[in-house]
């Protein structure tokens, strides 16, 4: 598998932000979030009926996103369909392709 070609486009690694925004105007409620490493949209990801991290990818493009979840610290490249490292101390720490 070849590494990713997107990393350079992270601008943001981290948030205080613990909530989906778009959940919240509706009234709903979410499982897991996950941070768009372009822009620092907060959303739900698919394991939440509204599925808005995935939504903000196919409005935005933005093709990188990290878990916010406590212990966690994965990235994931929608547009390469992989993992390609974590985040640690604000750093991306490319797992070996």
């Amino acid at each position: 598998m070849s590494a990713c070609s997107h990393l350079n486009q992270i601008k943001t690694t981290d948030t205080s932000i613990r909530v989906c925004k778009e959940c919240v105007e509706r009234g709903d409620t979410w499982v897991h979030l996950r941070l768009c490493l372009e822009c620092g949209h907060v959303g739900c990801f698919d394991s939440s009926k509204n599925k808005h991290a995935t939504k903000h990818f196919h409005h935005t493009d933005h093709p990188l996103l990290r878990s916010i979840e406590p212990g966690e610290s994965w990235i994931w490249c929608y547009k390469d369909n992989f993992s390609p490292g974590e985040i640690e101390g604000g750093e991306v720490i490319e797992t070996a392709s």
